[in-house]
């Protein structure tokens, strides 16, 4: 949520820094929230996953009272530094609690809709993040974003379905319309949408004259190799984890990508 700032060209200015981290803060706050409610909703389902079984809720570690308190906390906070932020980022941030809600108790049961919803939800981030400091959000972002979403969503429904082999449905229901091929159909529609999508806001005229730089096409290769680096641990090196996850612990890929952030900001910051 903070590359409207990185891409609008506002990032030496501590005003706007100071608005989107207050943004950031938001909505860790409202993704605490939603987590937790959502792990109390499915907390006996949660008992059967190998790894969610883990969680402190669903252990029993932390009890759903405690949980239903500090989720509320969490809101709170959330919603008191919205309305520091503005009327726009306020709706936005109640969007994506509202749009999490369903998600927790109606969307993640109905199928392809589940996925989507995860993507808007990130989609809502950027926005926000864009309202906070006051810019436009680039329409090629949006869409980046939209097919990042939904490439890692399909890739964790496809972890998910062959971790739990036959016992899946009785974890989530919806992996019961799911299937591997289906999976990986979707995979690979959203991986060609990604690399489509951003090659083209790279070689973008109106980018190259928005960002003042001909060369961030320059990093399409870093994106090429942090989506075939993903493909290979979801494909080639399966675990426990599932693979938004495990790319957290990966070296490669977070050496990729803290190149790409580096390049990206020194091309468009440096002249």
């Amino acid at each position: 949520m903070l590359a409207p700032l990185v891409f609008a060209h506002r990032l030496e200015e501590p005003r706007l820094l100071a608005a989107a981290a207050l943004a950031f803060v938001a909505f860790c706050a409202a993704s605490s929230a939603v987590y937790l409610v959502n792990d109390l909703a499915d907390r006996e389902q949660d008992r059967q996953h190998p790894l969610k079984r883990l969680r402190p809720i669903a252990s029993g570690e932390l009890s759903a009272r405690v949980a239903a308190i500090a989720a509320a906390v969490a809101a709170g906070l959330a919603a008191a530094i919205a309305l520091r932020l503005g009327t726009g980022f306020t709706a936005v941030l109640a969007g994506y609690l509202a749009l999490n809600l369903l998600y927790t108790f109606a969307f993640k049961h109905i199928v392809i809709l589940d996925v989507m919803s995860i993507a808007g939800g990130f989609v809502l981030r950027v926005a926000g993040g864009a309202l906070a400091i006051a810019v436009v959000v680039s329409s090629w972002l949006l869409l980046c974003t939209t097919f990042v979403a939904l490439f890692l969503a399909f890739s964790k429904r496809r972890h998910e379905l062959l971790l739990m082999t036959d016992n899946a449905t009785a974890q989530r229901r919806v992996l019961d319309h799911y299937s591997p091929v289906f999976l990986d159909q979707m995979i690979n529609v959203t991986t060609a949408s990604t690399v489509l999508c951003y090659a083209l806001y790279a070689a973008a005229p109106e980018t190259q004259a928005r960002l003042g730089t001909p060369y961030l096409v320059a990093t399409l290769p870093m994106v090429l190799y942090g989506i075939f680096r993903f493909l290979y641990l979801l494909y080639q090196r399966p675990g426990p984890r599932n693979p938004t996850e495990a790319i957290l612990l990966d070296v490669p890929f977070l050496a990729n990508l803290a190149l790409w952030a580096g390049t990206v900001v020194a091309l468009v910051y440096a002249h």
